[in-house]
């Protein structure tokens, strides 16, 4: 009768859906959890549900046809992906592009970034629990994307960049709304600081949790936010200056324990550094046309290739582009930061509990259709 008492307890792993529709996922995500009690034992990320083919759709238009794909490829961050497709082209086929344009690109390209981080900020605090911070959050990049919409048309998906400029000129009003918005984000900041930051329930959820160092972040390909959390100061737009980067001040934000603590804090100051570049760029704002009018409505590069990288809100994102001196590419690759930084999660998830990987995944910042595309 006593043995029945004694017997060796024996483990049981259980399988538990993590998705493909949980609010946690932020898009249509399946991560397969191995579990013991609460926790992983192994994290199989499931993608694939939102796929819709935007390389073999870029190969079945013209160039200009494929402008508007571009930012529902990382739709939060549209406009970046639409500045990155215009400048390929223009490497691709040799197009000139106005002073005015390059410097009106980037400072939309740093407002679409400031409103990516926004919203991330908000959904994660969010998913540790605090309703609060996501309103601010939203109270802000409403701002932005009211900006935006005058200049281009779009509050989310954008198609303001074209081959040689933009597609309208800013005037004043974009400019001295657009420096109403940096003082009003900036006294923001104390706010979200007293908030979030300081908050002990935020950094008990997330000091320590999660960490990527520098060898897993390579292993995997981690760039972006990610990889500057651990320490390792890589930035497009300073290693490989593009458009007019090259002309501004603006510091690289890095952490040291590659933590979700980290990877929340270079967020945050990576927002102030975009206000910079803006500040910067509106100061420097020179006048002349906004579009080179010599453009073909229908291009046709010469034959050749082109890789062309530059830094989305989530990381280095890339365009590949195989000219055959048609109108229409015979290759369309793109490289997006997303799918290597969720995939690290196979092995930063293992020994976690399951409110270990909800504040983990958010701190990671994935567009699931980026990943799909």
């Amino acid at each position: 009768m006593a043995d029945q008492f004694h017997q060796p307890i024996v483990q049981q792993i259980y399988t538990l859906n993590l998705g493909p529709q949980h609010p946690s996922t932020h898009g249509v995500l399946r991560v397969l959890l191995d579990l013991d009690g609460e926790f992983i034992v192994k994290a199989d990320p499931v993608i694939g549900y939102g796929h819709r083919g935007h390389e073999k759709m870029g190969e079945n238009r013209q160039y200009k046809q494929f402008i508007p794909n571009t930012s529902r490829i990382d739709y939060v961050a549209g406009l970046t992906y639409n500045h990155g497709y215009a400048l390929a082209v223009e490497k691709l086929a040799g197009i000139d592009v106005p002073e005015r344009a390059r410097y009106i690109r980037v400072i939309c390209s740093e407002l679409n970034r400031i409103s990516s981080h926004l919203l991330w900020f908000g959904t994660f605090v969010m998913d540790l629990g605090g309703f609060t911070p996501f309103l601010y959050a939203f109270d802000d990049r409403e701002q932005i994307l009211d900006i935006l919409e005058r200049v281009s048309g779009s509050r989310l998906t954008y198609s303001y960049c074209k081959f040689g400029g933009v597609t309208r000129d800013v005037d004043n009003v974009f400019v001295e709304s657009t420096r109403a918005f940096l003082k009003r984000l900036r006294g923001r900041f104390p706010e979200y600081q007293s908030l979030v930051t300081k908050n002990i329930i935020f950094i008990n959820r997330t000091k320590g949790v999660g960490q990527i160092s520098p060898d897993l972040a390579r292993r995997y390909g981690v760039t972006g936010p990610n990889l500057r959390a651990c320490g390792i100061a890589f930035d497009v737009r300073k290693a490989e200056p593009y458009e007019v980067y090259d002309r501004f001040d603006f510091d690289i934000p890095i952490g040291s324990k590659g933590d979700t603590l980290d990877r929340y804090n270079v967020r945050l100051a990576e927002m102030e550094q975009s206000c910079r570049i803006i500040e910067q760029a509106l100061d420097g704002l020179p006048s002349g046309p906004y579009a080179n009018d010599s453009v073909p409505a229908r291009i046709k590069p010469p034959k050749g290739d082109v890789y062309f990288a530059f830094e989305s809100a989530r990381g280095q994102t890339a365009y590949y582009l195989v000219s055959d001196g048609s109108q229409y590419p015979y290759r369309l690759h793109i490289r997006v930061p997303s799918f290597g930084s969720l995939n690290v999660i196979v092995d930063i998830f293992k020994g976690m509990l399951i409110a270990d990987a909800i504040s983990i995944l958010g701190s990671i910042d994935v567009i699931i259709p980026e990943i799909d595309r």
